[in-house]
């Protein structure tokens, strides 16, 4: 197939699935409404039920509601009627995706949602299907067109199932008034939890290389290399009044000077960039990108507490 057809067809497939999505948005109304009230003022949680790609796309609902405040539970169509009904409590809210609303596992399944739970809610593309006759809430994901070519895969549907799942999604952590820092706390060990809630003292450097403001270019040089970093903090008792960094050292062999009498005061940067430990790492970084610069000194009350660098935050997903 040639690269202008293979990019036809592509397009194609985007141009059906955002005609169908259009239609979808006009036809958010009051039972949308319902549907959000009905699970934001349930007492248990959320049940997603489906089969065949409506459970894939049900797996995802709930990962993004869970991740966002809104406790869920995912119940696969043919294992609940094998024992797994169990898991709906009657203060739950069942929402049930199926886009026929007729098959076998669904029909055998619905009266049992809608009596052990509080509201059973139908996300389908059929108004007729018996998962909405028993429905307290239908929400309509019914399309034209799929963008399969035979008509069979499911694709535009799916689609609006998904991004219908994301707008309740969204609605709920509005109503929750879920924050920043609430997401955080549901993501802690990955870039985006790390960005929220880690702080410097998590990623200070072990190495502390340290000099006064008195010690001879010898001891300087000594005190850079005992770390990685190719820098030194110049202290005057505790109060850091400087650093040296390897590029100092250079600058002043270029000049051609006698190094024996030069102390560290002489070739010292004065009032150096500072952070205390329990800032949040973000806003290292942004002073490390702001100044280009790769280390930063780390204060604890003022005082010399370490050294971070700016290729292990990077390392760690800051940014």
């Amino acid at each position: 197939m040639e690269r202008d057809k293979i990019i036809s067809i592509a397009k194609s497939t985007l141009t059906i699935e955002i005609s169908e999505l259009e239609k979808l948005k006009e036809r958010i109304s009051d039972e949308f409404v319902k549907a959000v009230e009905l699970i934001h003022s349930a007492t248990g949680k959320l049940i997603v039920v489906g089969i065949g790609k409506s459970a894939h796309v049900g797996n995802k609902i709930v990962a993004t509601l869970n991740s966002t405040g809104t406790p869920s539970q995912f119940l696969h169509a043919s294992e609940a009627i094998h024992g797994d009904l169990g898991v709906i409590q009657k203060q739950d809210v069942v929402l049930c995706i199926s886009n026929s609303g007729n098959s076998p596992e669904i029909t055998n399944l619905v009266s049992y949602l809608k009596d052990y739970s509080s509201a059973l809610i139908a996300m389908t593309g059929n108004r007729k299907s018996k998962l909405a006759e028993y429905s307290d809430v239908i929400l309509d994901t019914h399309v034209d067109l799929e963008a399969c070519p035979n008509k069979l895969a499911p694709t535009s549907s799916t689609t609006n199932q998904m991004a219908l799942g994301d707008a309740l999604a969204i609605c709920l952590m509005e109503l929750n008034d879920f924050k920043e820092n609430d997401f955080a706390k549901f993501h802690p060990g990955g870039s985006l939890g790390k960005n929220l809630t880690a702080r410097v003292e998590q990623f200070v450097s072990s190495q502390k290389p340290q000099v006064t403001e008195d010690s001879s270019i010898r001891d300087v040089i000594i005190s850079i290399s005992s770390s990685s970093h190719g820098i030194t903090v110049v202290t005057n008792e505790k109060k850091i009044i400087g650093v040296i960094t390897d590029g100092d050292l250079r600058r002043m062999l270029l000049n051609g000077d006698d190094i024996s009498t030069i102390l560290a005061k002489d070739i010292m940067s004065a009032n150096p960039k500072t952070i205390e430990k329990d800032a949040l790492a973000k806003e290292a970084m942004k002073i490390l990108k702001d100044n280009n610069i790769g280390q930063l000194i780390v204060t604890e009350n003022g005082q010399y507490f370490g050294i971070i660098d700016l290729h292990k935050l990077l390392d760690e997903g800051i940014n």
